[in-house]
């Protein structure tokens, strides 16, 4: 599909050229952000980042009272963390905070709680190796949780009901082995579990905790069947299903008559992706999906106002609730686009009335960054591939250096709105194509399908047909095309300049894959559950030997020949650091031109500031060198 120019892309390519911010303005901390409201609506938190101790400073949690939608009064800090930022953070109720922290990216996340007035922390998951996690906060219950956890058995996950006061801890739900999901009632009951064997799927279901699980309803893993929320009155389940269709549809399931649906919504686009509902009034509020941007339909004219009222007062923007008040009054509200992360704010639904709490990166004007617009292109097999494309503003989109950007996952999509390594390429010159190659998800079933057996092969074809596209239009100078992803991103990197050498003049391979068959043998324990469906999925490392051979980069060193940057984290359990070791190694052996940088502090992606400032910088000297944009 051609590209079709707009009219501010134009306005953007007469006008001068955006004057380059420095590299830690796109990629360093807020000074404030990700914030979240007590229960009662009368304390903010968020985090900014602190130095303690005089170590590095790390993203931290902080509180302050509220007078109305002002903050009031000095803010106290209520975590002390110096290695790595804390990972992601709640209230529970309104005197005690959830955070999860990992040591050194290794992913074994611990579970900690924070008095919010005293500011003694408790870990309450404090062991070795273990990996836990939040499954119900238990709004209704002031003193506990369910966390899942495991510590009995790596390779599985136990529930259990955690005091956060004390940390006393009570076995709600054993895990026979199978079970990779649980799903609680309104009541906080554990009464849905989904088995699987990797593939082959069973929904389990109870009426009460006192009760057995019982199969419900059987699925291979193609099938989806995902249980959302119960009804309100728990005794149905709203679930995302694709049985019997291509996309995924908002449905309610009956248990005494499981095989039937009801249909709720669907999209003949796209799969439909979250529901959402309001606890206080008991309503199912709206569903969303996503085309090329995301798309929202309500069910509840109280959700439906809001959101209006919301789009009045922020025009040109996209804009999320990330947390209320229990009353669901007050709200914390993103506001943001593909050109900037935004503002937050805080807003009085009942007033109707809006005060800003930040803005996330004032360094970058919004003026002067760059817009990221849905294109479309056809595969060679007739498959239409959408993606994103963003243009340096202020330059003629014609023979531009260009990144080509593949998502990692793979099984996950890209999405529009501001994305900070996007902002930065084009910042420097760089147009960037980031592209939804068959597999992704969120497409439908058969556009996922058409990704099974197909890494190095069609996937791969998918985006070297967005680097012709590029080209075909006039976009990039088919000289200075580079190639950059993490994860599988990175595995997509490594196959571009294995299989096809001679379309890419540099390539940047950030936790990627190297070798098929040490990346299905090193997989963490806890996904070990899930093997059989990878190796359906990817391939199996004997029945499927010669494929996973001649797609494996790492076993085709001698056809590399491009210029290639390689980042990994020592300490990563997704992609283990021998994926990147012998794929230099191979490089080197053979006087091919390879920087490696390593960080022993970090696992799948570099978090630190310190540790991303520093393959930012390096991924700017090596890409201006090979393609001088």
């Amino acid at each position: 599909m051609a590209f079709s120019m707009t009219a501010n892309a134009t306005t953007e390519a007469t006008a001068s050229p955006a004057r380059q911010f420095p590299l830690q303005d796109f990629f360093r901390n807020p000074d404030k952000g990700y914030f979240r409201l007590a229960d009662d609506g009368q304390t903010l938190a968020f985090m900014q980042p602190v130095s303690v101790d005089g170590q590095p400073p790390r993203m931290n949690i902080f509180v302050q009272a509220l007078d109305g939608l002002a903050p009031t009064g000095a803010a106290r800090r209520l975590t002390a963390e110096t290695a790595r930022d804390i990972g992601g953070y709640f209230w529970k109720g309104s005197h005690t905070v959830l955070y999860s922290k990992d040591f050194g990216g290794d992913e074994n996340f611990h579970v900690l709680a924070v008095d919010a007035s005293s500011g003694e922390v408790r870990d309450l998951t404090p062991f070795e190796n273990v990996r836990a996690g939040i499954i119900d906060d238990l709004e209704d219950d002031p003193e506990h949780v369910l966390l899942t956890h495991n510590q009995r058995q790596p390779e599985v996950f136990d529930v259990y009901r955690v005091n956060v006061h004390t940390g006393a801890s009570e076995l709600v739900a054993s895990n026979p082995g199978n079970i990779v999901g649980w799903l609680t009632d309104h009541q906080g009951r554990v009464r849905v579990a989904i088995a699987s064997d990797g593939l082959e799927s069973v929904l389990l279901y109870r009426d009460d905790e006192a009760g057995e699980f019982k199969p419900l309803i059987s699925t291979n893993y193609r099938t989806e069947v995902s249980p959302l929320f119960f009804s309100f009155d728990d005794k149905k389940l709203y679930a995302l299903s694709n049985r019997g269709r291509d996309k995924s549809a908002l449905v309610v399931i009956d248990p005494a008559r499981p095989d039937e649906e009801e249909l709720v919504y669907a999209s003949e686009q796209v799969d439909i992706s979250s529901a959402s509902y309001s606890r206080l009034r008991k309503v199912l509020t709206e569903v969303s999906w996503e085309t090329d941007k995301e798309q929202r339909h309500f069910f509840d004219a109280q959700a439906r106002q809001r959101y209006e009222a919301l789009s009045r007062h922020l025009p040109g923007y996209t804009v999320a609730l990330q947390g209320a008040s229990r009353d669901e009054n007050t709200y914390i509200v993103a506001a943001y686009n593909d050109r900037t992360p935004g503002s937050r704010y805080l807003y009085d639904a009942r007033a109707d009335t809006l005060a800003k709490l930040a803005d996330i990166n004032p360094a970058l004007p919004e003026s002067q960054m760059s817009q990221t617009r849905p294109v479309s292109y056809t595969s060679r097999d007739g498959l239409t591939i959408h993606g994103y494309l963003t243009l340096p503003a202020g330059r003629e989109p014609r023979n531009l250096a260009c990144i080509v950007n593949p998502h990692g996952g793979p099984w996950v999509r890209d999405s529009w709105g501001y994305n900070p390594e996007v902002q930065f390429l084009a910042n420097r010159g760089y147009c960037v194509l980031q592209m939804n190659y068959r597999g992704s998800t969120g497409y439908g079933r058969q556009f996922w399908e058409a990704g099974f057996g197909e890494w190095g092969l069609k996937m791969q074809d998918d985006i070297t047909d967005g680097v012709h596209w590029l080209i075909e239009q006039g976009i990039a100078d088919p000289r200075r095309v580079g190639i950059y992803g993490g994860s599988y991103g990175g595995y997509a990197t490594l196959a571009g300049v294995a299989f096809t050498p001679d379309l890419y003049a540099a390539a940047v391979d950030y936790v990627g894959v190297s070798n098929l068959f040490t990346f299905m043998e090193t997989i963490p324990p806890y996904w070990k559950p899930m093997l059989e469906k990878m190796r359906d999925m990817v391939g199996d490392p004997v029945r499927d030997k010669e494929r996973l051979t001649a797609t494996s980069p790492a076993l085709h060193a001698e056809q590399i020949t491009t210029p290639l940057f390689i980042a990994q984290g020592a300490r990563d359990p997704r992609v283990n650091k021998a994926e990147s070791d012998q794929m230099v190694e191979a490089l080197r052996k053979r006087g091919v031109e390879v920087e490696y940088m390593v960080r022993d502090n970090e696992g799948h992606g570099f978090h630190n500031d310190e540790n991303k400032f520093a393959f930012y910088a390096a991924m700017e000297a090596f890409l201006r060198h090979h393609l001088q944009p």
